[in-house]
């Protein structure tokens, strides 16, 4: 969202770093009023492209994701994830 990215000086092109406890990755971009402030998109794929640190470079969620299931459905966790996200 516009508010989020210039709170971090960010722009359209810019390449962000995403992390949590679990993982980081690095993905460009794509500033837009649709999608609500304080969220995150990452498109899901099997991108998976880690660099010489381990961290990827094509944005694939998965790395920030946990293993277990969610409780009630027992479905992917990757809808749900807490992330800190800053210009890369």
């Amino acid at each position: 969202n516009p508010i989020d990215a210039e709170a971090r000086s960010m722009k359209d092109g810019d390449r962000a770093k995403v992390f949590n406890d679990r993982g980081e990755l690095v993905i460009d971009v794509k500033v837009t009023n649709r999608i609500v402030p304080g969220v995150v998109a990452i498109p899901q794929g099997g991108w998976y492209t880690p660099d010489e640190k381990g961290i990827d470079q094509r944005g694939a969620a998965n790395v920030l994701t946990s293993q277990r299931p969610t409780p009630l459905a027992k479905a992917s966790t990757q809808l749900s994830n807490l992330v800190q996200i800053k210009r890369a």
